[in-house]
């Protein structure tokens, strides 16, 4: 199974377009070749069972319609770094990323996404909107809140995806780029094509989350069933119990449900997105290049796909992919050596 493997023009776990992995399910009949610019694969000692350092204390600040939390490290006046995470997890996921960048002189954020940890929306008459474009919009608002102009932006899943977004909808905001899994924007249009059962077989979850018994098992379940995601989109992976539930408290949000469910009924057309955002959609609809400097990470979770081939003509300034072998969907947390020297190599290349 796939959590977060190249899906309707999203991911599996948070993380794919169904396009891609259509492309990738061709390529596994084959030999793929790395694409050019890019590293030959790197084998990791294998993913650590828990993080060695401790995030900051949460901090929060109103920026647009959220009151996000946030945990912020390193000095004031370092090159800015914002690290997203995905489904279903949380800034956790950057404890030891975010002290090695720390360290070495970055100003680093960690923000929790819309219906996850300490971010609330301002008002109760906001609709709980899960769609790429508004997460984006987020992240924007976010950096005006923190007079932050121009960032490097970090991101896996849901958070590769927003990173994504706003290097391709706002460039003159983002200093470089690292992307897990790469050029992972819905386009709606081709998401409503379907693709080899194998390949949908992988997308199980979405389609349980379409359904009102999905919604409200995973409203009933959301601990165990995240639990369980984890562990299918990184089967190597020996995360404590302890581990997980530094991240779970993460989902007791409010609003987590209810974004989860509409994020993936959006992808699939089933929910409506609003309507301010519909010339945003448009324009990633035409998946545009995405011009600033940029290293994308492929893993194991990527499957025949991991060789970034797919999505490298879409980012067409300086470029580099990398491969991991062994790990699987949590790249930062998995690998966070690897994750932070990507950061810091491809500071030498910012806008």
């Amino acid at each position: 199974m796939n959590v977060d493997m190249p899906q309707d023009d999203s991911d599996p776990v948070g993380g794919f377009t169904r396009r891609d992995f259509a492309r990738m399910a061709t390529l596994a009949a084959g030999t793929a070749t790395l694409a050019a610019c890019a590293s030959p694969p790197t084998a990791t000692a294998g993913p650590p069972s828990a993080p060695t350092h401790q995030l900051g204390p949460i901090k929060q600040v109103d920026a647009g319609e959220l009151n996000v939390g946030y945990a912020e490290a390193g000095p004031a006046d370092g090159q800015p770094v914002i690290l997203l995470h995905g489904w279903p997890y949380d800034v956790h996921s950057y404890a030891d990323v975010s002290a090695s960048l720390a360290a070495n002189g970055f100003r680093v954020i960690v923000p929790h996404l819309r219906g996850f940890g300490s971010t609330r929306f301002l008002s109760a008459a906001t609709m709980r909107n899960g769609q790429q474009a508004a997460l984006g919009h987020d992240l924007i608002a976010l950096m005006d809140a923190l007079a932050i102009p121009s960032a490097i932006l970090g991101g896996y899943d849901w958070g590769g995806r927003t990173a994504n977004v706003v290097a391709a909808l706002w460039p003159q905001r983002v200093s470089a780029l690292v992307a897990v899994s790469g050029y992972i924007t819905v386009n709606l249009a081709a998401n409503l094509q379907p693709l080899p059962p194998e390949a949908e077989h992988g997308w199980w979850y979405q389609y349980y989350f379409a359904t009102p018994r999905g919604e409200t098992g995973y409203r009933n379940n959301t601990h165990d069933f995240n639990k369980l995601i984890w562990q299918l989109a990184s089967p190597a992976w020996k995360f404590t119990d302890a581990t997980y539930d530094l991240s779970a408290t993460a989902f007791d949000n409010p609003d987590h449900v209810a974004i989860v469910i509409h994020n993936y009924r959006w992808r699939l057309s089933l929910a409506p997105g609003e309507a301010r955002y519909d010339a945003d959609e448009q324009r990633l609809a035409a998946r545009p290049p995405i011009t600033v400097p940029t290293i994308t990470i492929g893993s194991d979770f990527d499957g025949a796909a991991k060789d970034g081939a797919g999505y490298r003509a879409l980012y067409t300034g300086w470029y580099e992919h990398r491969v991991l072998e062994g790990i699987g969907h949590n790249v930062p947390q998995e690998a966070p050596d690897a994750f932070a020297a990507a950061i810091t190599d491809v500071d030498k290349h910012k806008s």
